[in-house]
């Protein structure tokens, strides 16, 4: 068995057709177990089940709006008929805001709060339940930096985020007794599909690489290797944590303040 010990663990990860879900998805795979893929974009998420496939795994690509509780129970069902339980949760699947509070439309902020927040819920209860039944299981919550720094313009993501990382710790707490463990990790700035544009646009990614104090941004992959260590029992003490990953850029801010002489 290999050091993380996930050698057929099943794990369902949300939002796993791209970016930080997919490569959520695969390194657990590569690690040994069997993966189910949710995502709203199947064609994504068969690419991804075939990759973990190639990999000796079992997987299966299942279309989910992680917003809609009926589609969530769908996907539910789906999952439990391939496997009788899960071992892992990883609530990645989420959606961006945009623009200032005082601007943002109510259906734009509830959509980023049914995705984002009660959808990291849903799943929890729904692919939860037979964890705290078997007394054992891990729930990883993807949240974000913005959680606890303010990002303007952004609708209702940050709050979102910040939302998440109390709703992992609140499950921490009550289904602690039950054996199931809840985590959040906060990635800083991730060079995704997603975010590509931005990182192609000139001078950005020089910029942004020198404000952080590893001097490069972060990959799904620097992502995925902190969740596989959550989703094994090299962690087993460990619950109710938020951990960021963001390369030391939160840890900055005291660096901004000019000091003459310094």
């Amino acid at each position: 068995m290999s050091w993380l010990g996930l050698e057929d663990k099943v794990a369902v990860v949300t939002g796993a057709a791209s970016g930080i879900g997919a490569g959520i998805a695969l390194e657990l795979a590569r690690n040994g177990a069997h993966v189910a893929v949710l995502d709203l974009n199947r064609d994504g998420a068969e690419a991804i089940a075939h990759e973990i496939e190639s990999l000796g795994r079992e997987s299966i690509a299942v279309e989910v709006d992680t917003g809609n509780e009926k589609s969530v129970e769908s996907a539910a069902r789906e999952v439990f008929g391939r496997w009788d339980a899960i071992d892992i949760l990883v609530n990645d699947a989420g959606t961006r805001g945009a623009g200032s509070l005082s601007e943002v439309s109510i259906a734009d902020w509830r959509r980023v709060l049914d995705v984002n927040l009660t959808g990291y819920l849903m799943c929890s209860q729904r692919f939860g339940e037979p964890m705290r039944e078997r007394k054992s299981g891990s729930i990883i919550h993807i949240s974000s930096i913005t959680g606890s720094n303010p990002q303007s313009s952004s609708g209702a993501y940050p709050i979102s985020k910040a939302a998440v990382a109390m709703l992992s710790r609140t499950l921490a707490v009550e289904w602690g007794p039950d054996g199931v463990r809840s985590n959040s990790v906060a990635p800083g700035m991730t060079r995704t599909p997603f975010a590509e544009s931005i990182y192609t646009t000139p001078g950005v990614l020089e910029v942004r690489t020198g404000i952080v104090p590893l001097r490069r941004i972060a990959t799904p992959q620097d992502m995925a290797n902190v969740c596989a260590w959550l989703a094994s029992e090299r962690s087993s003490y460990v619950t109710g944590q938020e951990i960021t990953v963001d390369g030391g850029f939160t840890q900055t801010v005291m660096s901004q303040i000019p000091r003459p002489g310094h």
